[in-house]
């Protein structure tokens, strides 16, 4: 759990820094859609390097946490992230949050520390054969997704396009469970590698259009929710993970308190104003 949390610092404040990164790297004349041409500018940008760096360590603590935890404990723990990203942007980005969003932002924590409380063991099923062929398909879906959130308004693209990201990352999340023999020929030989792959590009590309223009915490609560649900779901019902004794109840109403936090995010929510031509202001 220790790795987990430690994932989600990283994670929060990768955010932050690619968000920074993403809106110096935006053009005026670009459109509200995803832009594949952003992410070439954005790395070009040595916050949004860095932001990837922490991205990469917060990774492998969250493949560490993934050996030992069930998928939605992990992704219970990574819910910290939106506390992180929020503190951290209000800071970075001179943004003052309202207290709506910072209930907002407790809630959608409280709800996934429930699906974290009602976490069992481990699961140790392989998954039926037709799943790693799921994981390739799934990150097409993101892509899909992504077309269309990108031309949805502001807030609710945000929301989208982080919901996406997540989704993306869940995918990463599934995959690395499916991925059993790490050897090159059997990674070239499982579908699910490249799912790892595919969605993990997919949700870099949704989550920097996401931190481009709209607010920082709704896309990360939109993420968040992403990468926690879906791959919960697929761990209890194909990969044998469990809830404790008697508790599905709590995992239940963790899931319906997280989708009201991000939907009270998506509402609220604000892109913070930028200043020189596009770049955010700091204090």
């Amino acid at each position: 759990m220790i790795c987990a949390l430690a994932s989600a610092l990283c994670y929060g404040t990768a955010s932050v820094l690619q968000a920074i990164a993403a809106r110096a790297a935006a053009r005026p004349e670009s459109g509200a859609g995803v832009d594949p041409a952003l992410l070439l500018r954005a790395v070009r940008q040595w916050r949004y390097v860095a932001g990837l760096a922490l991205d990469g360590l917060g990774f492998v603590l969250q493949i560490v946490a993934l050996r030992s935890l069930p998928i939605y404990a992990v992704g219970a723990a990574l819910a910290a992230s939106l506390a992180v990203t929020a503190v951290v942007a209000a800071r970075l980005l001179a943004v003052r949050l309202s207290a709506t969003e910072w209930t907002a932002v407790a809630t959608v924590c409280a709800g996934l520390g429930m699906l974290g409380l009602a976490s069992g063991v481990e699961g140790d099923r392989p998954g039926p054969d037709w799943l790693p062929w799921a994981m390739p398909a799934a990150a097409l879906g993101v892509l899909l997704l992504g077309a269309v959130g990108g031309r949805l308004p502001t807030r609710p693209r945000s929301l989208a396009l982080g919901l996406g990201a997540g989704f993306g990352f869940g995918v990463v999340e599934v995959s690395v469970r499916l991925v059993d023999d790490v050897s090159p020929g059997a990674l070239v030989r499982n579908p699910a590698a490249y799912g790892l792959l595919l969605g993990g590009g997919a949700a870099f590309l949704l989550l920097t259009s996401a931190l481009q223009k709209g607010s920082v915490t709704t896309a990360t609560a939109g993420m968040v929710l992403g990468e926690t649900v879906g791959p919960a779901l697929v761990g209890v019902v194909w990969l044998g993970d469990g809830t404790r004794a008697g508790l599905g109840w709590l995992a239940v109403t963790g899931f319906a308190v997280a989708v009201a936090g991000s939907l009270a995010l998506a509402r609220f929510g604000e892109a913070p104003e930028a200043e020189g031509g596009g770049a955010p202001g700091r204090p």
